[in-house]
């Protein structure tokens, strides 16, 4: 059998990606801090979650586990599997003050345009990378689009959710050419990922 290398998101994802191939005791790859492991018939690389499909889809990664939202925003030709069922949230738009769209920070330029064209909206779409949260306090946007898990950051923040765009969960995505070379391999991983979603292990 052909060892499969899959990219695991580093952060807070690592951990249930890591509990999905988990046949043993993973703590040890759990905490670990080296950025290349094996365990058993895998090779896993530890990336950033945003990076993970372009570890896949060049080929340096067979596959990955990946948020649904870094696959709409980045559209990298790899092929998505599976719903994995982890790292439950969704996105949504949110304001200070709830009124008329005029102008949204996000650091999900493609999804927000996606949106905007859907609801014939012609406004300005700040990209962020960090503390979208910000911006309507500061008068930069009026709105922001961005991962709701708890809702305990806006609320931090003095925002209020006005309306839920998609949900989002963690993918399982692989290279279009080990898909067909490593086919049996890759099948064998998603029955795993499937026995463990069952909760039979």
């Amino acid at each position: 059998m052909q060892k499969l290398t899959i990219a695991l998101p580093s952060g807070r994802l690592k951990e249930e990606c890591l509990s999905l191939i988990n046949q043993g005791n993973l703590a040890e790859l759990t905490n670990s801090r080296k950025l290349l492991n094996f365990y058993d018939e895998y090779r896993l690389i530890e990336v950033k979650p945003i990076d993970v499909p372009v570890y896949v889809e060049n080929g340096v990664a067979d596959c990955g586990f990946v948020g649904k939202d870094i696959l709409l925003e980045s559209n990298h030709e790899v092929y998505e599997l599976l719903d994995c069922q982890i790292g439950k949230c969704h996105l949504a738009l949110a304001q200070a003050e709830r009124g008329d769209i005029e102008s949204i920070a996000t650091k999900y330029v493609n999804i927000a345009k996606d949106y905007c064209l859907g609801n014939n909206l012609h406004i300005d779409i700040i990209k962020l990378n960090g503390s979208v949260e910000l911006a309507p306090a500061v008068g930069l946007a009026n709105t922001i689009l961005d991962i709701v898990s708890t809702g305990n950051t806006l609320r931090a923040n003095n925002l209020e959710e006005i309306e839920r765009i998609m949900d989002i969960s963690v993918r399982l995505i692989v290279n279009k050419a080990s898909f067909q070379i490593k086919r049996e391999e890759i099948d064998d991983l998603v029955k795993l990922i499937e026995y463990k979603e069952k909760g039979y292990a």
